[in-house]
């Protein structure tokens, strides 16, 4: 690594809205190594979190990010109707992103981590002809599988957290510090297992809190009960719509558990899936060199 780093902003409009994004672009990048577009999770927790990505960029491919609407540095739309906010929407400004930016007319590849390996599914679906590759990154082909797994990981707490989980939610008190401390047990073991949160995941959960007007119209107030608009997702009948070569990638310890990769492996053709015996959902903070080698290795091979 060590190779010079050239970070470009820019914004594209969508729907009359603003679509922010962000080039980490080698500048002795090696001709044929086709860019890395980076969808983020949520739904609506911005970039920041993934930037460990860039690393990706220290190793002559461009890599790109980008904040999905409702989120980070683009266009906040809280007096959206709820009706508004739908995979559908999300999937549509990837593909205006993707055909908007001169960097992806040749081909690119696609990670998608989290609630973005759901929009990676569905971006997929399309079969656009210039995807490359796809890297689904702790995620599922069903938001109804991912609350099971979180249930059974709760159910693994100790039992006073699992009392306060319960206690909180059923009053719908989530802002109760006990209910955050008893979250945050929750996250460091199954989000993130470092001591410290790094400064880029902080910042992404900071700017959630500012605005989590996606994260809880999709999703809900509470990470373990999807209760939102998308709580019925799922992809597990179109899984053989992708036709993209495929890498799944999840933590021993994830929220988005090992077991509920196994439709995705068995749904996507030719797929295949590693994990990280050391992470949780955060395998590119926990287990970072190895990632990136291991993403850059599978997508290098489809470069052509």
């Amino acid at each position: 690594m060590g190779t010079e780093i050239n970070v470009v902003d820019g914004e594209l409009s969508f729907l009359g809205y603003r679509t922010w994004y962000q080039i980490h672009k080698p500048t002795d990048a090696t001709s044929n190594k086709l860019p890395l577009v980076v969808a983020h999770g949520g739904p609506g927790v911005p970039h920041n979190y993934l930037l460990s990505i860039s690393d990706i960029a220290s190793m002559g491919r461009p890599v790109i990010f980008y904040d999905q609407l409702g989120c980070g540095n683009s266009s906040h739309i809280p007096e959206a109707d709820p009706a508004f906010w739908t995979p559908e929407l999300f999937r549509d400004e990837l593909i205006n992103l993707v055909e908007s930016l001169p960097l992806c007319a040749n081909g690119y590849h696609l990670l998608g981590q989290s609630w973005g390996g759901m929009l990676a599914q569905e971006f997929a679906f399309t079969q656009p002809e210039r995807l490359h590759s796809l890297v689904l990154s702790n995620t599922t082909s069903s938001f109804p599988d991912f609350q099971e797994a979180a249930a059974k990981w709760i159910a693994a707490l100790p039992k006073n957290v699992q009392e306060a989980l319960q206690r909180h939610e059923i009053a719908q008190t989530y802002s109760d510090p006990e209910y955050r401390q008893a979250c945050d047990v929750f996250y460091r073991r199954h989000v993130c297992r470092l001591e410290e949160y790094p400064k880029d995941v902080a910042r992404s959960f900071e700017l959630l809190d500012e605005d989590p007007t996606v994260y809880y119209t999709m999703n809900g107030p509470s990470e373990f009960h999807v209760i939102g608009t998308a709580r019925d997702w799922t992809s597990t009948g179109r899984l053989h719509l992708i036709s993209s070569p495929t890498l799944l990638i999840c933590g021993r310890y994830d929220e988005a558990a090992p077991y509920i990769q196994e439709p995705l492996l068995k749904g996507i053709n030719g797929s295949r899936l590693h994990v990280f015996e050391n992470s949780s959902h955060m395998p590119f903070w926990e287990e970072r060199e190895s990632y990136m080698e291991l993403v850059e290795n599978f997508i290098s091979n489809y470069d052509t």
